[in-house]
């Protein structure tokens, strides 16, 4: 081979280790400014205004725990115990009777036990002679009370008359000293034949307030017991 030809190729060869040797400088030159180009950029976009959330950068955020605020003290309501209804006993159904040939109201109160004037009350009857056969008497329930009797009105006049029921052992004296009327005035004014003749439940017409009622005698208790003289009887 010639001498210009072997230079030349030397030239070539030594061009080709010259170039084979800056190739890895340069490439690796590159690839560190790369490297410092990436990592300011990351560093800018890491301190930016809006940062990125990044999951292995972000700060675990403590869960707010709740914390037990004791509120104001609960109020037992105070309990008012309230009355019941008083309790009213209630009283069996009356018993039915069907008066009998033969049979008189006072004997019907006496089969029953029950007071003739309450049987008369309970069964709205004015006079214990004018039940029949056949007729329906209630008999009422053991505990019924006599109706309450309607107080006199206090404008009743002398003479005005009124209507007493008669009750056991009444006489006719005492109906009339009751109502300040007489006897005889009760005796017109109901027909009656004999004035020893009323009966349990009758009703009576009595003129009332006709007399003036007479006050008794008013007796000292420290007033001294009158001595009686026997008087000698003559021999």
């Amino acid at each position: 081979m010639p001498e210009k030809d072997l230079d030349a190729a030397e030239v070539i060869q030594s061009y080709r280790k010259r170039r084979e040797r800056l190739t890895p400088m340069i490439l690796g030159g590159l690839a560190v400014v790369l490297l410092v180009v990436g990592i300011l950029l990351i560093v800018l976009w890491l301190t930016g205004s809006n940062p990125p959330q990044l999951p292995f950068f972000d700060t675990p955020t403590p869960t707010a725990s709740n914390t037990w605020t004791p509120g104001p003290p609960t109020l037992t309501p105070t309990i008012t115990e309230t009355p019941g209804p008083s309790i009213t006993p209630t009283l069996p159904d009356p018993i039915s009777h069907i008066v009998q040939s033969g049979e008189t109201l006072g004997m019907i109160a006496d089969a029953y036990e029950v007071d003739l004037l309450l049987l008369m009350a309970f069964n709205g009857l004015d006079d214990a002679n004018i039940i029949g056969v056949g007729d329906e008497i209630l008999i009422p329930p053991p505990g019924t009370g006599m109706p309450t009797p309607t107080p006199l009105p206090s404008t009743l006049i002398p003479g005005q008359e009124i209507i007493y029921v008669v009750m056991p052992e009444d006489q006719l004296q005492f109906i009339a000293e009751m109502f300040n009327s007489t006897v005889e005035a009760i005796v017109e004014a109901n027909d009656l034949d004999d004035p020893n003749n009323i009966f349990v439940g009758q009703r009576l017409i009595i003129p009332w307030g006709i007399v003036t009622p007479t006050p008794s005698p008013t007796v000292d208790p420290n007033a001294p017991t009158p001595t009686v003289t026997p008087t000698p009887t003559p021999a």
